[in-house]
């Protein structure tokens, strides 16, 4: 199986900013979708309500599946790969 990796950049509430990939079955084409996979994301820390649209999520590239992804793909359709600023600070 084939994902589709997409590069994501939404700013924080503090005004920092969170990169983070999200992970979908390649032949996911609807891109109102992938923004829905990240918003769910976002609620996850805290940061519901954050633009996150074609400015902050863009395609990058087509790769394998990873062993890793496959368990949350088959259970809710995406993986993410939190990069940067993904953490709470306390």
């Amino acid at each position: 199986m084939n994902v589709a990796v997409w590069d994501t950049y939404v700013t924080k509430r503090d005004g920092s900013v969170m990169h983070f990939d999200i992970i979908a079955p390649a032949e996911t084409s609807d891109k109102e979708q992938i923004y829905k996979y990240g918003r769910e994301f976002l609620k996850t820390k805290d940061q519901e309500g954050q633009p996150l649209a074609s400015k902050e999520c863009q395609f990058c590239h087509i790769e394998a599946l990873k062993p890793e992804w496959e368990e949350d793909i088959r259970r809710k359709g995406y993986s993410i790969v939190e990069m940067e600023n993904c953490r709470e600070t306390l």
